[in-house]
C-alpha cells in the first residue's frame, strides 16, 4: 500500500539536505546565544579577578624589593604548569598524593565514563600510552555495562507504567499517563541523584555550598566534567581514598539512572524531537513510517515502547506489552496504543 497525496510530489530526496541545513542553523544559533550569555555573565568577573591578581603581584613586589618581576613571573609559570597537571604547590603534603589507589580508581572511572575532569592527568609517556589503550577498551565496556543495567531497571519502570495504566487508564489519555510516568522517573532522578548527593557533598566539602554541590552533580552525571569542583581534594580531608571510591560508585549508578530517564523520555513519540525533523517520503509504507518514530533497541525491550519480553515462541510470536487504555474521548485504535515492534506482524 502506498500513500498518495494529491498535489504533492512523492519524491522527497531534497528533504534530507534541507533538514541538515535547518539543524545546523539551529545549532549555530544556540551556540551563539550561549556564547553571548556566558560572555555577559562571566566577562566582568574575569576582569575583576585579573585586576585583583595584578594588585596582589604589585603589593608582593613592593613588600619584597629584592625579588624582580621576571623572577616572580617565572615562579608563577612553574606553579601554574604544575597545577594544570594535578600537582598543587599549596599545602600539597596535607592534601595527599594524587596517585593513591583511591585517587587512581577515581581517575579510571572518569576515563571510562568519559567525564574526564582533567584535574589529574598522566605525567609520564608510558602513563599516557596506557591511558589511551585503557580508554579504548574501557569506554565500550562501560557502555555495555550501563546498557545492561538500564535493561534491568526497565523491568520495574515498566511495572510502574502498568500500575499507572491500571489505575488511571479509565480517566486519562495514554499520552497523559506516559507523562506522569516520565515525571515520576525524573523526580526520582532529581531527588536521589542530584538533591540528596548535593546535600551530602555540601556537608563533606568545606568550601562548597549547596549550589556548588548541585552544580558538581549535574556536570558530572551529564559527563560534561569541567573539573572546577572535585570531591575529596580539600587539604586534610579524612578517609580520602574511601571518599573517592564512594564517589566512583555514585557516578556509575547515577549515569545508569540518567540513561534510564532518557530511555523513558525517548519512548514518548510526542516528545521526540527527531520525529519533527525526520525526512519521510510521502509514498513510504505507513507501517514503516510508524516504526521510524519508535526506536527499537533490540529484542526484549525497546526505547520506543518499553516492551518487556515475557513470552515469545516461533509459533504464535506473541509478546507481553504495556497496553495503555485510552481516554473515553480519545478512543484511539489498538494500533495507536500498542508499540509497533510488539505487534503481531504475520500475514494472514
Amino acid at each position: 500500500m502506498r500513500l498518495v497525496v494529491p498535489g504533492c510530489v512523492s519524491d522527497a530526496r531534497g528533504v534530507p539536505g534541507l533538514r541538515a541545513v535547518v539543524l545546523a542553523a539551529a545549532m549555530a544559533l544556540y551556540l551563539t546565544m550561549g556564547a553571548s550569555v556566558f560572555q555577559a555573565i562571566e566577562g566582568p568577573l574575569e576582569r575583576d579577578l585579573e585586576e585583583q591578581v595584578e594588585r596582589l603581584k604589585l603589593d608582593f613586589l613592593r613588600d619584597h624589593p629584592c625579588l624582580t618581576d621576571a623572577d616572580l613571573e617565572t615562579l608563577l609559570d612553574e606553579v601554574i604548569r604544575a597545577s594544570n597537571r594535578g600537582v598543587s604547590a599549596s599545602r600539597n603534603v596535607s592534601g595527599g598524593p594524587n596517585w593513591s589507589f583511591g585517587q587512581s580508581l577515581f581517575f579510571s572511572s572518569t576515563v571510562v565514563t568519559t567525564i574526564g575532569y582533567g584535574h589529574v592527568t598522566p605525567l609520564s609517556k608510558p602513563g599516557k600510552l596506557f591511558c589511551m589503550a585503557y580508554a579504548l577498551l574501557g569506554i565500550p565496556l562501560t557502555l555495555v555495562l550501563l546498557s545492561a543495567l538500564v535493561e534491568r531497571l526497565l523491568l520495574p519502570a515498566t511495572a510502574l507504567l502498568r500500575t499507572l495504566n491500571a489505575t488511571l487508564g479509565h480517566l486519562y489519555r495514554p499520552f497523559t499517563i506516559r507523562l506522569v510516568h516520565l515525571m515520576i522517573i525524573v523526580l526520582i532522578l532529581v531527588v536521589f541523584f542530584l538533591v540528596v548527593p548535593a546535600s551530602i557533598f555540601a556537608a563533606l566539602e568545606p568550601d562548597w555550598d549547596f549550589l556548588d554541590s548541585l552544580y558538581y552533580c549535574f556536570i558530572s552525571l551529564t559527563t560534561i566534567g569541567l573539573g572546577d569542583y572535585i570531591p575529596g581534594d580539600s587539604p586534610g580531608q579524612p578517609y580520602r581514598p574511601l571518599y573517592k571510591v564512594a564517589t566512583t560508585f555514585y557516578l556509575i549508578i547515577g549515569l545508569t539512572f540518567l540513561m534510564l530517564t532518557l530511555t523513558v523520555f525517548y519512548d514518548i513519540p510526542q516528545l521526540n524531537l527527531s520525529t519533527v525533523f525526520s525526512s519521510v517520503k510521502l509514498d513510504e509504507d505507513p507501517e514503516k513510517m510508524r516504526l521510524s518514530g519508535s526506536g527499537v533497541m533490540g529484542p526484549g525491550y525497546g526505547i520506543g515502547g518499553l516492551v518487556m519480553r515475557d513470552d515469545y515462541n516461533h509459533h504464535d510470536q506473541r509478546r507481553s506489552v504495556v497496553h495503555i487504555r485510552p481516554h473515553l474521548d480519545d478512543s484511539p485504535s489498538p494500533e495507536d496504543t500498542t508499540p509497533v515492534h510488539a505487534r503481531d506482524m504475520r500475514v494472514h
